[in-house]
């Protein structure tokens, strides 16, 4: 007897169909499984058999052959388990031929009979929806979050035995059985939205390094804050997601894929805030950028259009920085090989926040004992490329006294969320169409097309060139900054404010020549 049963593969983010085949014949006794098999794809026929056997479920002594189709596609991980005790039961004929048709399995069986918890599941269960397959059987665990896909019917179960009962019953019967999985997506992204407890309201003092927060934001540009410690660094750092807008649905989506391929989702069916990934700096670069041994995303993709925050810059490995120069510029990561070639989303805002020296306390003689070699080999630990990369430095100081005891200070996250929103809707109308989707994303070619200087300003622009020693990079961050900053104002044109300001926030590198 022969049977065919649809899975799914992941192919980075993404997903293609897999035909799990069986055939049984007379002959010696065995299970052969062919097909491109990771390690934990060869063992599920040790899982497999036991599980049926504790299910009550008898085999006969034959030959059987297991091919996961396309055979030239590696298969990883332990969601082929289901389908492939699916595929062995029709063959034998545990249930009636054609009763499983168009519908996908995923899961992992336990010696018991019971089905744990896979990665993966959302992206398989919305290409399997493109492909026009009706419904999925996936773990209990998982069904909500394929439930998130519209047009499919997602089924959760806890055990092979229910999987059998549901392919011997039929009509309303099955719906009993194994009811569809459904979840209101206007209530996740509402929960979403009111989720987020950290307010800019609460920070005491620093109305710079807020403003410049809220620019960031505004234009998705990358950030740099310098200073002592206990300033309000990482405090700022973690509020900027919450004066972003809401994550859109299609943005919602994309998250939750990588966090579903991470297999980090853990029982939330949707991820509606945008996520804050601040890893430590001890990281190294394939955790940070992804890959490894058997590869999945890394922390820039985990950060995908939101927030990564790197605390401590300079005591990041330089390698690890340096691995982000490419998805920085490429919003994506691309991991080769032998098996093929992945690639995983990574459009992140860089913020990041360092000492001005080792003890953390220069220019403050009083305080800070470090020369100025020390001073200079500790800020060089940050490669140029990188920081030629950040659009936004701002220096803080530690806060007032003063500013501790004041009950309210400066603006709460909800008034700057509503200055941000209004500039991505200006951006959005202004690059519709265009390959761009933030001011901070302008190349130097279009330069003059977005960020277009009248007589006056041009004049100022020579100017800061010249007295501050600017490269030609840094000539055209301060103009993109300066873009966003006149969008924030309301403005159509740039003005010569608009410059000044954006020329306060130095290049980074050009810190320490000060």
């Amino acid at each position: 007897m022969y049977s065919t049963i649809i899975s799914g593969a992941l192919l980075g983010v993404n997903a293609c169909m897999v035909h799990v085949e069986v055939d049984v014949t007379s002959g010696l006794p065995a299970i052969s499984m062919v097909g491109s098999l990771g390690g934990e794809v060869r063992e599920a026929k040790e899982r497999v058999m036991a599980a049926m056997k504790n299910a009550g479920l008898s085999i006969p002594p034959k030959h059987v052959t297991i091919n996961l189709s396309p055979a030239d596609l590696r298969k990883e991980g332990t969601a082929y388990d289901l389908p492939i005790a699916v595929a062995m039961l029709e063959a034998f004929s545990f249930f009636k031929q054609g009763s499983a048709t168009d519908i996908l399995f995923l899961g992992e069986l336990g010696l018991n009979g019971e089905i744990k918890p896979v990665r993966g599941v959302l992206p398989i269960v919305r290409e399997a929806a493109k492909q026009g397959i009706k419904e999925c059987i996936v773990p209990a665990a998982n069904a909500r979050e394929g439930a998130v896909i519209p047009d499919i019917c997602v089924r959760g179960t806890e055990s092979l035995e229910q999987v059998l009962c549901f392919l011997l019953s039929e009509g309303e019967e099955r719906e009993k059985l194994l009811p569809v999985s459904r979840v209101s997506i206007e209530e996740l992204m509402q929960e979403g939205q009111e989720a987020n407890e950290n307010d800019f309201a609460e920070v005491k003092g620093q109305e710079a390094a807020k403003r410049a927060a809220k620019i960031a934001a505004a234009g998705f540009h990358n950030l740099l804050m310098l200073g002592p410690p206990g300033a309000g660094k990482s405090m700022i750092a973690k509020r900027i997601p919450g004066i972003m807008p809401p994550l859109t649905l299609e943005e919602s989506l994309e998250v939750t894929a990588i966090y579903s391929v991470a297999g980090q989702l853990g029982d939330r069916s949707l991820i509606c805030q945008r996520p804050f990934q601040s890893p430590h700096h001890t990281i190294s670069a394939p955790a940070l950028t992804g890959g490894g041994m058997r590869p999945k995303p890394g922390m820039i993709s985990l950060a995908h259009r939101s927030v990564l925050f790197l605390d401590e810059l300079p005591e990041f490995q330089r390698s690890s920085l340096d691995s982000l120069r490419q998805p920085m510029e490429d919003k994506k990561v691309q991991i080769s090989r032998v098996g093929g070639n992945l690639i995983y989303p990574a459009d992140f805002m860089l913020v990041c926040a360092m000492n001005p020296c080792p003890c953390g306390y220069f220019p403050d003689r009083n305080r800070c004992r470090c020369t100025q070699p020390q001073i200079k080999q500790y800020a060089g630990r940050v490669s140029g490329p990188i920081l030629d990369r950040i659009d936004l430095c701002v220096e803080l100081q530690n806060v007032d006294v003063l500013s501790l005891h004041e009950a309210k200070s400066g603006e709460d996250s909800a008034s700057m969320r509503r200055d941000v929103e209004r500039v991505r809707a200006i951006q959005a109308k202004r690059f519709h169409g265009k390959r761009y989707r933030f001011n901070g994303d302008i190349q130097a070619a279009d330069m003059d097309e977005f960020c277009s200087l009248g007589q006056e300003e041009m004049r100022c622009m020579e100017k800061l060139y010249h007295e501050l020693g600017l490269s030609a990079r840094s000539y055209h961050r301060i103009r993109k900054v300066a873009r966003t900053i006149a969008d924030l104002e309301g403005e159509e044109r740039i003005r010569t404010p608009h410059l000044l300001e954006a020329a306060m926030y130095r290049p980074a590198q050009e810190v320490w020549k000060a």
